[in-house]
């Protein structure tokens, strides 16, 4: 007998769902395009689903239209060829996203809302920001910057970044970009690889009430790039820029931005290179993923217009920097119509910790972004964020890792009950989501709704079958648009295959454990390169963290399962605690009855050790497989790239615990 499904947390208000932009696709399928959706409820979301992964010409084909891509050249077929890699998608149209990004705003309106940790803010409208990217795009076009040429950022959230990027978009040429909080090294360890043309860098940033001078920085990065033939200085917090010399042509923003242009946008092919985005490059170089003018264009209008509900009239604020791919999809909401807002600063400051609540009630923003790390922290140190007007609100976008159960009850009850809370998963690989929600579904606590139309999700058992109700590995068995056209400087594509399709091949395994649930969920249980193994039963290292990081006295958690020489298995959990806690006998207990409890008997922890931190990708990712790495004895020069790691401090503290430990183990056996 089968255990009856959990009742979802959260369900859609009947009338909300019907005015939705997905609900309106899924009528506009009804009526226009019988051939390609007969028989489907526009109101169901597993019916729609299934249509979009069985018949995906007829998907795509439909999104084309329904946004109504303006191409220069029509296309010739929807999907040319299917195989992974290697799908060839429209082939034969030429398009812009930048083109797209710009054509439906309106002039007096908002199109970004700059904010910051202080509070203050300004308007970019419409009419101003097609002017500046114009303008912008002028200056470029007269440094002799064109199609495939390289233009890179070192830049804070501002918009700034979106103006440079969309004026290098409109030129076909590719755009890459960090922020300032990597160091000068780290930057070059991923723009070196590029041999850019342009740099585009700020003077510094804001972070917790502190003002980060970085002109230094931004003169050693342009020293680290011989290709530049130019810098655009952009003068953010206020700072004179030093009379050193740069190594190629000066440019202040202030001249770049303020030229009285005409906007062309350069048609280009529909896989030709938008962006690169970087891999975290905890282990060697980062590798460089190419993704493409109209496999982003599709898939952003897709996410960020039917399962975010965006468009005119709506206000987005998405906690994040402009290393992580959530930039990109701020960016992007452009494409709907909506205002995006930018955001320079600590998303907690000491001084005012819910400052970003304070100005999504002010701008009265309707989808909210962050993490479940803010999210959770927001609960653990009693910030309410009800004292703010959200009534705007109608959906909390959360993503980064998977989100405990704890909190839905909390936003339900600090932020709104008639507000979705919906998490997301997917990954820089394809600029997008896996699995989500929509307003037409749904949500289950700690569970994602469904997977997103479009995305042909499977679980994989170990022999590389399809399973339901259990944890397999996260596959993608039928091509997406916004996957790599190809990763920088890997001419044969071994590089490409090795990371996504070898262990089942023509299928991408993306490297997390889900399950798929028959009731149309999704559960994320972590990376499955981090699983832990205990006497063959496998467990998701966040399940274990969840657990944990709900006690008060822990402030964040990581569990590491290590096989050893002589085959034993060491399962530690490294603990940060919370200020003035102590990890003695009673809290030990209490953190192994949680795990004992709360996730399996089979997965307490051998030992629990208080450790001063946790490293993290600068993208905020736990370093699980290089921490375990590290502690079996593995060359830190193989393991990780300090200069990718948020606290590089720590890395060498994990090195002397893990020489520690062999030591020891070495005289015990001795």
């Amino acid at each position: 007998m089968t255990a009856p499904h959990p009742q979802p947390c959260w369900t859609p208000d009947p009338a909300t769902a019907a005015g939705s932009r997905i609900a309106d696709f899924g009528r506009w399928l009804v009526h226009y395009r019988d051939d390609a959706a007969t028989g489907i409820d526009p109101a169901d979301y597993a019916a729609l689903h299934r249509w979009s992964v069985t018949d995906l010409e007829g998907f795509w084909g439909a999104a084309w239209e329904y946004f109504d891509i303006d191409a220069e050249t029509p296309y010739e077929q929807v999907l040319a060829e299917e195989t992974m890699p290697g799908a060839r998608w429209f082939t034969g149209a030429t398009l812009n996203y930048a083109h797209h990004a710009l054509r439906s705003l309106r002039a007096d309106e908002p199109a970004i809302i700059a904010l910051d940790e202080t509070g203050c803010g300004y308007d970019v409208t419409g009419g101003r920001l097609r002017a500046q990217v114009a303008s912008v795009a002028a200056t470029l076009r007269d440094l002799g910057i064109g199609k495939g040429d390289r233009v890179v950022g070192y830049l804070p959230n501002t918009p700034h970044a979106i103006v440079a990027f969309l004026a290098a978009a409109s030129l076909g040429a590719v755009w890459s970009v960090c922020g300032q909080d990597y160091a000068p090294r780290a930057a070059a360890d991923r723009f070196a690889q590029l041999e850019p043309t342009v740099l585009v860098t700020a003077d510094g940033y804001l972070f917790n009430g502190t003002t980060h001078d970085r002109r230094d920085a931004a003169l050693e990065l342009a020293r680290a790039l011989p290709t530049l033939k130019a810098t655009l200085l952009v003068g953010h917090v206020g700072l004179p820029w030093s009379s050193q010399p740069y190594p190629s042509l000066v440019v202040p923003w202030e001249d770049a931005a303020t030229r009285d242009e005409e906007l062309r946008c350069t048609p280009v092919p529909f896989d030709h290179p938008l962006w690169i985005l970087f891999s975290s490059g905890t282990t060697g170089l980062p590798k460089g993923i190419v993704q493409g003018h109209g496999g982003i264009l599709l898939e952003h209008l897709k996410i960020l217009g039917l399962h975010s509900d965006l468009g005119p009239g709506d206000r987005l604020l998405w906690y994040t920097t402009t290393h992580w791919m959530m930039w990109n999809l701020v960016v992007s909401t452009l494409l709907t119509g909506a205002t995006t807002c930018t955001y320079d600063g600590s998303p907690a400051p000491s001084a005012r910790p819910d400052i970003v609540w304070e100005l999504a009630a002010r701008h009265r923003v309707t989808v909210f972004g962050t993490s479940p790390q803010y999210l959770l922290g927001m609960a653990k140190f009693g910030i309410d964020p009800s004292v703010h007007d959200l009534s705007a609100i109608r959906a909390v976008g959360c993503t980064g890792s998977a989100l405990p159960a704890s909190a839905y009850p909390w936003v339900r009850d600090h932020v709104g009950a008639h507000v979705q809370l919906a998490s997301t998963s997917g990954g820089t690989d394809v600029a997008s989501g896996f699995a989500g929600s929509a307003a037409t579904t749904p949500v289950w606590a700690g569970e994602l709704s469904a997977p997103n139309l479009g995305v042909a999700l499977a679980a994989y058992d170990s022999e590389g079958m399809p399973v339901t109700d259990r944890v397999g590995e996260l596959v993608v068995t039928r091509p997406m648009p916004s996957m790599p056209l190809y990763f920088w400087n890997d001419p044969d594509g071994t590089r490409y295959r090795d990371a996504y399709f070898t262990t089942y091949p023509g299928v991408w395994r993306h490297g997390d454990w889900i399950t798929l649930t028959s009731y149309g969920s999704v559960i994320v249980h972590g990376r499955s390169d981090s699983t832990l193994n205990r006497n063959g039963v496998r467990l998701g290292s966040g399940d274990i963290h969840d657990v944990v990081e709900k006690l008060p006295e822990i402030a964040e958690a990581l569990v590491i399962g290590a096989e050893e020489p002589d085959g034993g298995y060491w399962m530690p959990l490294f603990v940060v605690l919370a200020e003035g806690a102590v990890l003695d006998d009673d809290l030990s207990g209490r953190i192994r009855d949680a795990v004992r409890t709360g996730v399996s008997p089979r997965h307490v922890p051998d030992e629990i050790l208080a450790v001063p931190g946790i490293p993290h990708t600068r993208t905020g990712k736990k370093l699980e497989v290089p921490v375990k790495r590290l502690l079996q004895g593995a060359p830190l020069a193989q393991v990780v790239n300090p200069g990718a790691v948020d606290t590089p401090d720590l890395i060498d503290y994990f090195v002397r615990l893990g020489a520690e430990r062999r030591a020891a183990r070495s005289a015990s056996h001795a």
